[in-house]
């Protein structure tokens, strides 16, 4: 297998950052649905088991206060639930300060400091059913004039049984998720390669055509570029100048998409030790010239030795993009200041323009870093075919940066971030 076949395999198999992106939002997706309707199944199943446990203890409790004495009724088996209190528990009957033990499974508990504390929790609480969490007991209280008569029954057994369904629960939960993140991520793989096999032809289609068109507009430029020195009539000449200026422009378009799509190419360059802070002087001191002739001087403030790991052709590409795109669109009279400084293991790279009192609306700032978009062509120069910011930003996440716009009534501001040489 030649060279360039194993790097078009390796070029089919790897997928692009959007492509890989959308899978992981689409496995996000599919495990919040899955963590949502687990949670809702869990808590009612939680609930209901919560509420028969109530239940069960609350029925427990009645069948204790309608006994005169704590005996069990003859003539059943252990396990026969018919009348039967099968919860430990025990009854008081309360004659002003008096208390009569009058029955439970309980033994010893009368004139007791644990039993005159458990009832003080008890008469404490305004209903006349609940829990005594302290106690691991519940309640149910009766006023019968003369007399309060309260039953109470163990809920230690229902609050652990609770207890291990959680545990159980969660235990479940965790393991459908690792299982169900699994399939989803198999899903991912099958859902988008449809997407990825649309993307790749579209990026090798923009490839191509650049490629191809750029053969005969060299041609074309060729040409009329040798009738430039020629005596033409004035309409001739006309004609001649309107090819060479649709041409050229047409030959900067082909060579941005070029380079946008070499900007996506999976085959890196090795990454190499770049002095970001030369890099952005640099480029600051060939635009200088370009910023005072259109009337919008650049001044820059360059923090000294800032380091990174990268391309610098890329990285001085991406630079020059920032200070054309503020060239082009800052507003007249006003200048443009380029900085550069470290912050928290980052370096961060910032253009800034006048706006002239015409922010770009907050909603159109993601869409300038879309292939061919452009703002409101009220905003200065609109020369550009709006790929110079796509490209940027695809230098930007080759390098692990990001490039972010923000636009306000006095300044336009472009900021690139990544992360600096350790």
């Amino acid at each position: 297998m030649s060279a360039p076949d194993a790097a078009a395999r390796r070029q089919e198999r790897a997928a692009s950052p959007l492509i890989r992106k959308l899978r992981w939002q689409f496995v996000a997706a599919c495990m919040g649905l899955i963590t949502v309707v687990l949670a809702i199944v869990f808590g009612c199943v939680w609930a209901s088991a919560q509420h028969a446990l109530e239940r069960s203890s609350h029925t427990a409790l009645e069948q204790a206060l309608s006994r005169r004495d704590g005996a069990l009724l003859p003539g059943l088996r252990p396990g026969e639930e018919d009348g039967q209190v099968l919860l430990p528990y025990f009854t008081v009957q309360i004659w002003g300060s008096t208390v009569y033990v009058t029955g439970g499974t309980y033994s010893g508990l009368e004139d007791t400091d644990e039993l005159t504390a458990i009832l003080q929790a008890c008469l404490a609480q305004e209903a006349d059913e609940g829990s005594l969490p302290g106690y691991a007991l519940r309640y149910l209280r009766q006023n019968n004039g003369l007399y309060t008569q309260a039953a109470f029954v163990d809920i230690s057994l229902e609050t652990a049984a609770l207890r291990q369904m959680m545990r159980s629960y969660l235990r479940i939960g965790l393991l459908s998720l690792i299982l169900l993140a699994g399939a989803s991520f198999l899903l991912s793989l099958r859902v988008t390669r449809p997407v990825e096999r649309a993307w790749r032809q579209q990026r090798q289609f923009f490839s191509d055509a650049s490629h191809e068109l750029k053969t005969p507009l060299t041609v074309i430029l060729s040409n009329a570029e040798m009738l430039e020195g020629a005596e033409l009539p004035a309409r001739e000449g006309r004609w001649r100048d309107n090819i060479l200026s649709e041409a050229r422009q047409m030959k900067t378009l082909v060579e941005e998409m070029l380079t946008l799509s070499r900007s996506e190419n999976i085959q890196r360059k090795p990454a190499e030790d770049v002095d970001l802070s030369d890099l952005a002087e640099g480029c600051a001191l060939a635009f200088e010239p370009v910023a005072f002739e259109a009337g919008k001087p650049l001044a820059w403030d360059v923090a000294a030795g800032l380091a990174v790991s990268g391309d610098p052709e890329k990285l001085r590409r991406l630079a020059s993009i920032l200070l054309d795109n503020a060239v082009k669109y800052g507003a007249a009279g006003e200048g443009i200041r380029l900085r550069l400084k470290p912050e928290r293991n980052q370096a961060v790279l910032s253009v800034t323009n006048g706006s002239g009192g015409k922010p770009i609306p907050p909603e159109e700032l993601p869409r300038l870093f879309e292939r061919f978009y452009r703002s409101d062509p009220s905003r200065g120069d609109q020369s550009g075919f709006g790929l110079g910011l796509p490209i940027a930003e695809a230098i930007a996440r080759e390098h692990h940066g990001a490039l972010r716009a923000e636009s306000d009534a006095v300044t336009t501001r472009f900021t690139f971030t990544m992360p600096l040489k350790k």
